[in-house]
Protein backbone atom coordinates (compact mmCIF):
# COMPACT_ATOMS: atom_id res chain seq x y z
CA UNK A 1 0.00 0.00 0.00
CA UNK A 2 1.22 3.50 -0.57
CA UNK A 3 2.14 5.61 2.31
CA UNK A 4 -0.56 9.05 2.56
CA UNK A 5 1.00 12.17 1.90
CA UNK A 6 -0.36 15.44 -0.34
CA UNK A 7 1.62 17.28 -2.80
CA UNK A 8 1.37 21.09 -1.11
CA UNK A 9 2.35 23.78 -2.76
CA UNK A 10 5.85 24.10 -0.31
CA UNK A 11 6.57 20.73 -1.92
CA UNK A 12 6.41 21.97 -5.50
CA UNK A 13 8.39 24.97 -4.33
CA UNK A 14 10.97 22.87 -3.08
CA UNK A 15 10.70 20.20 -5.67
CA UNK A 16 11.51 23.21 -8.38
CA UNK A 17 14.25 25.04 -6.27
CA UNK A 18 16.39 21.74 -5.62
CA UNK A 19 16.31 20.75 -9.34
CA UNK A 20 17.60 24.00 -10.20
CA UNK A 21 19.91 23.66 -7.49
CA UNK A 22 21.14 19.63 -8.72
CA UNK A 23 21.51 20.69 -12.28
CA UNK A 24 23.75 23.51 -11.47
CA UNK A 25 25.83 21.71 -9.39
CA UNK A 26 25.88 18.89 -12.01
CA UNK A 27 26.81 20.95 -14.84
CA UNK A 28 28.87 23.21 -12.88
CA UNK A 29 31.28 21.35 -9.38
CA UNK A 30 30.50 17.63 -9.04
CA UNK A 31 33.86 17.43 -10.71
CA UNK A 32 35.40 19.57 -8.52
CA UNK A 33 34.55 17.72 -5.26
CA UNK A 34 38.03 16.94 -3.11
CA UNK A 35 38.63 13.58 -1.51
CA UNK A 36 39.51 15.98 1.69
CA UNK A 37 35.97 17.11 1.28
CA UNK A 38 34.39 13.87 1.01
CA UNK A 39 36.13 13.28 4.17
CA UNK A 40 35.22 16.24 5.62
CA UNK A 41 31.56 15.63 4.66
CA UNK A 42 31.67 12.25 5.96
CA UNK A 43 32.86 13.69 9.58
CA UNK A 44 30.42 16.18 9.80
CA UNK A 45 27.59 13.80 8.57
CA UNK A 46 28.57 11.12 11.11
CA UNK A 47 29.10 13.82 14.52
CA UNK A 48 25.94 15.72 13.52
CA UNK A 49 24.18 12.29 13.26
CA UNK A 50 25.31 11.01 16.78
CA UNK A 51 25.28 14.17 18.22
CA UNK A 52 21.27 14.35 18.03
CA UNK A 53 21.21 10.89 19.30
CA UNK A 54 23.34 11.89 22.38
CA UNK A 55 27.04 11.14 21.46
CA UNK A 56 29.51 13.87 23.54
CA UNK A 57 32.40 13.41 21.10
CA UNK A 58 33.74 16.62 19.27
CA UNK A 59 34.62 16.86 15.40
CA UNK A 60 38.24 17.06 16.09
CA UNK A 61 37.97 14.02 18.52
CA UNK A 62 35.75 11.93 16.00
CA UNK A 63 38.31 13.14 13.28
CA UNK A 64 41.20 11.68 15.54
CA UNK A 65 39.05 8.11 15.84
CA UNK A 66 38.75 7.99 12.24
CA UNK A 67 42.75 8.81 11.64
CA UNK A 68 43.01 6.02 14.48
CA UNK A 69 44.22 7.98 16.81
CA UNK A 70 43.95 7.52 20.86
CA UNK A 71 40.58 9.82 22.16
CA UNK A 72 39.67 9.71 25.62
CA UNK A 73 36.15 9.40 25.88
CA UNK A 74 33.07 7.14 26.76
CA UNK A 75 33.46 4.12 25.49
CA UNK A 76 30.25 3.54 24.29
CA UNK A 77 30.22 7.23 22.51
CA UNK A 78 34.08 5.97 20.84
CA UNK A 79 32.31 3.12 19.70
CA UNK A 80 29.50 4.56 18.01
CA UNK A 81 31.63 6.80 16.02
CA UNK A 82 33.64 3.59 15.06
CA UNK A 83 30.51 1.77 13.79
CA UNK A 84 28.84 4.89 11.89
CA UNK A 85 32.60 5.33 10.24
CA UNK A 86 32.57 1.83 9.14
CA UNK A 87 29.15 2.24 7.44
CA UNK A 88 29.40 5.63 5.99
CA UNK A 89 33.26 4.11 4.67
CA UNK A 90 30.99 1.57 3.06
CA UNK A 91 28.02 3.11 2.01
CA UNK A 92 28.19 2.65 -1.68
CA UNK A 93 27.79 -1.30 -1.00
CA UNK A 94 24.76 -0.88 0.23
CA UNK A 95 21.22 -1.54 -1.73
CA UNK A 96 18.42 0.82 -0.84
CA UNK A 97 16.08 -1.95 -2.07
CA UNK A 98 17.15 -4.58 0.03
CA UNK A 99 15.85 -5.51 3.57
CA UNK A 100 18.74 -7.66 3.89
CA UNK A 101 21.49 -4.55 3.77
CA UNK A 102 19.05 -2.18 5.52
CA UNK A 103 19.82 -5.24 8.48
CA UNK A 104 23.44 -5.54 7.85
CA UNK A 105 23.62 -1.75 7.68
CA UNK A 106 21.96 -1.76 11.23
CA UNK A 107 24.08 -4.25 12.47
CA UNK A 108 27.20 -2.72 11.44
CA UNK A 109 26.09 0.65 13.06
CA UNK A 110 24.88 -0.98 16.60
CA UNK A 111 27.09 -4.00 17.31
CA UNK A 112 28.35 -3.66 20.91
CA UNK A 113 25.77 -0.85 21.74
CA UNK A 114 22.80 -3.53 21.62
CA UNK A 115 21.88 -7.03 21.46
CA UNK A 116 19.89 -6.84 18.65
CA UNK A 117 21.70 -5.28 16.35
CA UNK A 118 20.45 -6.06 12.71
CA UNK A 119 17.56 -7.79 13.76
CA UNK A 120 14.27 -6.48 14.14
CA UNK A 121 12.37 -5.41 17.61
CA UNK A 122 11.01 -7.99 19.37
CA UNK A 123 8.85 -6.07 21.61
CA UNK A 124 6.93 -2.60 22.07
CA UNK A 125 8.23 0.52 21.35
CA UNK A 126 7.68 4.17 22.08
CA UNK A 127 9.01 7.76 22.09
CA UNK A 128 9.55 9.59 25.17
CA UNK A 129 9.97 13.00 25.22
CA UNK A 130 10.55 14.63 28.72
CA UNK A 131 7.38 12.82 30.68
CA UNK A 132 5.37 12.44 27.93
CA UNK A 133 4.92 9.59 25.27
CA UNK A 134 4.72 11.45 22.04
CA UNK A 135 4.81 8.33 20.01
CA UNK A 136 3.85 4.90 20.08
CA UNK A 137 5.01 2.23 17.50
CA UNK A 138 3.13 -0.71 15.75
CA UNK A 139 3.33 -3.47 17.37
CA UNK A 140 6.53 -5.54 16.98
CA UNK A 141 4.57 -8.37 15.18
CA UNK A 142 3.52 -5.91 12.05
CA UNK A 143 7.61 -4.53 11.94
CA UNK A 144 8.65 -7.69 9.15
CA UNK A 145 5.59 -6.73 6.70
CA UNK A 146 5.15 -3.09 7.53
CA UNK A 147 9.08 -2.79 6.45
CA UNK A 148 8.85 -5.07 3.60
CA UNK A 149 5.46 -2.72 2.31
CA UNK A 150 7.80 -0.17 2.29
CA UNK A 151 10.60 -1.26 0.70
CA UNK A 152 8.28 -2.52 -1.63
CA UNK A 153 7.39 0.97 -2.33
CA UNK A 154 10.54 1.79 -2.49
CA UNK A 155 11.38 -0.05 -5.39
CA UNK A 156 8.29 -0.02 -7.29
CA UNK A 157 6.35 3.30 -7.24
CA UNK A 158 6.42 6.01 -9.66
CA UNK A 159 6.73 8.94 -7.26
CA UNK A 160 9.73 11.22 -7.65
CA UNK A 161 12.83 9.99 -5.99
CA UNK A 162 12.97 12.96 -3.81
CA UNK A 163 9.96 12.70 -2.13
CA UNK A 164 10.18 8.88 -1.78
CA UNK A 165 13.47 9.36 -0.31
CA UNK A 166 11.60 11.51 2.64
CA UNK A 167 8.60 9.27 2.87
CA UNK A 168 10.51 6.17 3.87
CA UNK A 169 12.29 8.47 6.26
CA UNK A 170 9.05 9.52 7.72
CA UNK A 171 7.59 5.82 7.64
CA UNK A 172 10.91 4.01 9.05
CA UNK A 173 10.41 6.03 11.43
CA UNK A 174 6.62 6.02 12.40
CA UNK A 175 7.56 2.14 12.29
CA UNK A 176 10.32 2.21 14.71
CA UNK A 177 11.73 -1.06 13.53
CA UNK A 178 15.16 -1.75 15.70
CA UNK A 179 15.42 -1.50 19.28
CA UNK A 180 18.11 1.62 19.34
CA UNK A 181 19.45 3.25 16.25
CA UNK A 182 16.37 4.20 14.07
CA UNK A 183 17.25 7.85 14.00
CA UNK A 184 20.19 7.48 12.50
CA UNK A 185 19.11 4.77 10.03
CA UNK A 186 16.06 6.69 8.89
CA UNK A 187 18.81 9.24 8.00
CA UNK A 188 21.47 7.06 6.51
CA UNK A 189 18.84 5.18 4.61
CA UNK A 190 17.54 8.53 2.59
CA UNK A 191 20.75 9.52 1.83
CA UNK A 192 21.61 6.33 0.21
CA UNK A 193 18.79 6.44 -1.33
CA UNK A 194 19.40 10.11 -2.84
CA UNK A 195 23.29 9.41 -3.38
CA UNK A 196 22.44 6.30 -6.17
CA UNK A 197 20.42 8.37 -8.34
CA UNK A 198 22.41 11.56 -7.24
CA UNK A 199 26.09 11.11 -6.65
CA UNK A 200 26.00 14.58 -4.93
CA UNK A 201 24.73 13.80 -1.74
CA UNK A 202 27.62 11.80 -1.24
CA UNK A 203 28.86 16.08 -0.31
CA UNK A 204 25.78 17.04 1.09
CA UNK A 205 25.93 17.27 4.95
CA UNK A 206 22.13 17.10 5.74
CA UNK A 207 22.84 15.51 9.10
CA UNK A 208 24.14 18.75 10.07
CA UNK A 209 20.91 20.90 9.62
CA UNK A 210 19.02 18.11 11.03
CA UNK A 211 21.30 18.56 13.85
CA UNK A 212 20.58 22.82 13.93
CA UNK A 213 17.20 22.29 13.27
CA UNK A 214 16.44 19.19 15.58
CA UNK A 215 13.19 21.47 17.01
CA UNK A 216 11.91 21.62 13.89
CA UNK A 217 12.86 18.02 12.94
CA UNK A 218 10.79 16.60 15.52
CA UNK A 219 8.01 18.77 15.36
CA UNK A 220 8.00 17.49 11.78
CA UNK A 221 7.70 14.08 12.61
CA UNK A 222 4.86 14.69 15.27
CA UNK A 223 2.88 16.92 12.71
CA UNK A 224 3.22 13.85 10.43
CA UNK A 225 1.80 11.44 12.95
CA UNK A 226 -1.10 13.82 14.02
CA UNK A 227 -2.00 14.38 10.46
CA UNK A 228 -1.84 10.79 9.28
CA UNK A 229 0.40 11.74 6.45
CA UNK A 230 3.91 12.53 5.84
CA UNK A 231 3.26 16.07 4.38
CA UNK A 232 4.79 17.87 7.32
CA UNK A 233 7.75 15.39 7.43
CA UNK A 234 8.89 16.07 3.37
CA UNK A 235 8.22 19.47 3.28
CA UNK A 236 11.01 19.82 6.44
CA UNK A 237 13.12 17.01 4.37
CA UNK A 238 13.12 18.89 1.19
CA UNK A 239 14.12 22.25 3.04
CA UNK A 240 17.02 20.67 4.44
CA UNK A 241 18.16 19.18 1.17
CA UNK A 242 17.44 22.55 -0.50
CA UNK A 243 19.58 24.35 1.86
CA UNK A 244 22.53 21.84 1.93
CA UNK A 245 22.73 22.86 -1.69
CA UNK A 246 22.90 26.46 -1.12
CA UNK A 247 25.81 25.42 1.21
CA UNK A 248 27.49 23.21 -1.42
CA UNK A 249 27.21 26.49 -4.06
CA UNK A 250 28.07 28.14 -1.68
CA UNK A 251 31.57 26.78 -1.27
CA UNK A 252 32.17 25.71 -4.93
CA UNK A 253 32.04 29.34 -5.77
CA UNK A 254 34.36 30.09 -3.40
CA UNK A 255 37.99 31.53 -4.88
CA UNK A 256 40.10 28.83 -5.18
CA UNK A 257 44.12 29.83 -4.52
CA UNK A 258 46.58 28.66 -7.26
CA UNK A 259 47.79 25.95 -4.58
CA UNK A 260 43.62 24.58 -4.44
CA UNK A 261 43.63 24.26 -8.01
CA UNK A 262 46.94 22.46 -8.13
CA UNK A 263 45.50 19.84 -5.99
CA UNK A 264 42.24 19.42 -7.28
CA UNK A 265 43.53 18.90 -10.34
CA UNK A 266 46.37 16.04 -9.05
CA UNK A 267 43.29 14.37 -7.83
CA UNK A 268 41.96 14.07 -11.37
CA UNK A 269 44.26 11.47 -11.65
CA UNK A 270 46.02 12.42 -15.43
CA UNK A 271 49.51 11.58 -15.82
CA UNK A 272 49.81 14.14 -18.75
CA UNK A 273 48.45 16.61 -19.57
CA UNK A 274 48.53 20.82 -21.14
CA UNK A 275 47.74 24.24 -19.88
CA UNK A 276 44.58 23.38 -22.40
CA UNK A 277 43.76 20.36 -20.23
CA UNK A 278 44.16 22.78 -16.81
CA UNK A 279 42.33 25.42 -18.45
CA UNK A 280 39.23 22.85 -19.34
CA UNK A 281 38.57 22.24 -15.69
CA UNK A 282 39.01 25.41 -14.53
CA UNK A 283 36.84 27.69 -16.86
CA UNK A 284 37.07 30.93 -15.06
CA UNK A 285 40.85 31.30 -14.68
CA UNK A 286 42.84 33.21 -17.43
CA UNK A 287 45.94 31.89 -19.35
CA UNK A 288 47.95 33.72 -17.61
CA UNK A 289 46.76 32.45 -14.58
CA UNK A 290 47.00 28.89 -15.38
CA UNK A 291 50.69 29.36 -16.97
CA UNK A 292 51.41 30.95 -13.30
CA UNK A 293 49.82 28.04 -11.37
CA UNK A 294 51.60 25.26 -13.44
CA UNK A 295 55.25 27.14 -13.10
CA UNK A 296 54.17 26.81 -9.20
CA UNK A 297 53.49 23.27 -9.69
CA UNK A 298 56.65 22.69 -11.46
CA UNK A 299 59.13 24.46 -9.06
CA UNK A 300 57.39 22.46 -6.35
CA UNK A 301 58.26 19.34 -7.87
CA UNK A 302 54.38 18.24 -8.01
CA UNK A 303 55.12 17.58 -12.37
CA UNK A 304 57.30 17.72 -15.12
CA UNK A 305 57.63 19.91 -17.58
CA UNK A 306 58.40 19.34 -20.86
CA UNK A 307 58.23 21.63 -24.35
CA UNK A 308 57.75 25.05 -24.48
CA UNK A 309 54.97 27.34 -25.08
CA UNK A 310 51.64 25.71 -26.70
CA UNK A 311 53.42 22.39 -27.46
CA UNK A 312 54.42 22.21 -23.37
CA UNK A 313 53.43 19.05 -21.84
CA UNK A 314 53.53 18.36 -17.93
CA UNK A 315 53.80 15.08 -16.10
CA UNK A 316 52.35 14.53 -13.16
CA UNK A 317 55.54 13.58 -10.55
Amino acid sequence: MKPPYDISSRILQLISSISIKLGEVNANFLNRQTPLLRKQNRIKTIHASLSIEGNTLSEEQITAIIEKKRVVGPQKDILEVLNAAKVYENIKSYNPHSIKSFLNAHKTLMVGLIESSGKFRSKGAGIVKGSKITHIAPHYQNVPGLINDLFDYLKNDDDLLLIKSCVFHYEMEFIHPFADGNGRMGRLWQTLILQKVFPVFEFLPLETIVRDTQKEYYQSLSKSDKKGNSTPFIEYMLDVIDKSLDDLLNYNNRVMTDLQRIEYFMHLGKKEFSRKDYMAVFKNISSATASRDLQKGTELKLFEKEGERNKARYLIV
